[in-house]
């Protein structure tokens, strides 16, 4: 049985990927505009497709370390059930989606070829 790995305030920046599917995207949306509106975190485009490693539709949250404890707290008790990817931001992107990966909910395959990567 693997361990899925949880948020951990190691790094200075993060991202959060909530995904979504039809059936959750009106909830996610609204997890996005909470997630502005309360901790006045930068939000990416709502993808309503597969976009990079993702293998999900997805939102983009960028964070830093003083945010971390209090919106991954928030995230974690309010996102009722979907799945986050958070990871850190370090400029090594294979890194942050693997070494720095993190998950609030079930981990899911990243599709890595995205980045060239062979393992």
């Amino acid at each position: 049985m693997t361990h899925t790995k949880r948020p951990v305030n190691a790094h200075k920046a993060y991202h959060a990927h909530i995904y979504f599917d039809e059936n959750t995207r009106v909830f996610a949306k609204n997890i996005c505009d909470l997630s502005a509106e309360k901790f006045a975190l930068r939000i990416g485009r709502f993808h309503q497709q597969l976009v990079g490693p993702h293998p999900c539709w997805s939102c983009q949250v960028t964070f830093g370390e003083k945010d971390f404890s209090d919106y991954i707290s928030w995230l974690d008790k309010n996102r009722q059930g979907l799945t986050v990817f958070v990871h850190g931001l370090t400029g090594d992107d294979i890194k942050d989606h693997t070494d720095y990966a993190y998950w609030l909910g079930d981990e899911l395959a990243l599709n890595l070829d995205f980045f060239g990567y062979a393992k």
